[in-house]
């Protein structure tokens, strides 16, 4: 009895993130990475972003945990003096009642409503801090997926992303650490700064701020695509990266563009439409953007690094190879 070949697959967690895998099989015909393409490629492959967006939501899980610390679920609801006056003016309130002092203490004893943080506020961030664990290797598993995507390589999710970190352990750990800590370290100067603009000296630090943020984005573009690709220390992919801001220049503000454009408009969507707003995150955003400076930044990686040593080797075959980490 013949078996019908449109029998529908079973559904379960691993096709789940494998499906469709199978007409990945075959290599898809490269074409120039441009921005006509780009659009029909992201069309192509918005089912395989949304699956990236969610290894990258899933994988760093701790960050749900800084979120409810920052809501403030578990904060207790006080009130505290606005002025430092308050404690010598509520003494003197204690023994002496004058039209003075009460003067005085209507201006300066107002109170204001304060949240105080609890002990299950301070777990959640501690939880929130195995972020500084998880993002490295939930970067070097989906920008191999993504490397891939653009390359037009066959797919398959939980293979390569389980793959590409164990390939990639000690470094993966080391850079997605130094990235946190930057990273943080970016977000915190830059919201003291905004707070502070009013002073001079803080402007320029603010725009300063700006200005060094906006190029270790465009750096964190090649830094894991380096290290899934070649053989590098964690020095020379940062020295790399760095090279490559300046080298791509081009299609590396086109992908901030691209990058800036998506995240304004899932924020506004956010805004006026909340209830559907907030599943972008969850389902595209991340993956999304990290396609886009996939990209932009793999082509350029593959013209410097990788064409020229093929090149060579065919007008001299004794020459010895470059050293890849992966190039399937």
């Amino acid at each position: 009895m013949a078996v019908s070949s449109n029998k529908k697959k079973k559904f379960n967690l691993y096709n789940l993130f494998n499906g469709g895998e199978g007409k990945g099989i075959k290599k898809e015909p490269e074409g120039p990475k441009n921005l006509k393409n780009f659009f029909k490629s992201f069309s192509i492959h918005f089912r395989d972003l949304v699956k990236v967006n969610l290894f990258m939501v899933l994988g760093n899980f701790p960050i749900i945990f800084v979120i409810i610390a920052m809501t403030g679920l578990f904060n207790l609801d006080t009130v505290q003096p606005q002025h430092q006056l308050f404690s010598n003016l509520y003494g003197m309130m204690q023994f002496d009642v004058s039209p003075v002092s009460a003067a005085l203490f209507g201006v300066f004893g107002v109170q204001k409503y304060a949240t105080v943080a609890t002990t299950a506020t301070y777990i959640c961030m501690s939880l929130g801090a195995l972020i500084i664990f998880t993002f490295g290797y939930v970067n070097v598993g989906t920008t191999y997926i993504l490397r891939n995507i653009v390359k037009g390589e066959p797919i398959f999710f939980w293979h390569d992303f389980w793959y590409a970190i164990k390939r990639n352990k000690v470094q993966g750990m080391i850079l997605g650490i130094l990235d946190v800590l930057f990273l943080g370290l970016i977000v915190y100067d830059v919201w003291t700064y905004a707070l502070n603009t009013g002073i001079s000296l803080f402007n320029i630090f603010f725009w300063i701020t700006i200005a060094i943020s906006l190029f270790y984005i465009i750096m964190r573009f090649y830094m894991y695509i380096l290290m899934v690709t070649f053989d590098l220390s964690i020095f020379k992919i940062l020295k790399n990266s760095l090279i490559f801001m300046i080298l791509g220049i081009r299609r590396n503000l086109m992908a901030l563009l691209g990058i800036v454009i998506v995240g304004f408009m899932t924020f506004m969507i956010c805004y006026y439409l909340p209830t559907l707003g907030i599943l972008i995150p969850f389902l595209l955003l991340f993956g999304a953007c990290s396609y886009m400076s996939c990209y932009a930044a793999y082509p350029k990686i593959k013209e410097i690094m990788i064409d020229p040593y093929y090149d060579e080797d065919e007008e001299d075959e004794d020459m010895p190879e470059p050293v890849f980490r992966d190039m399937g």
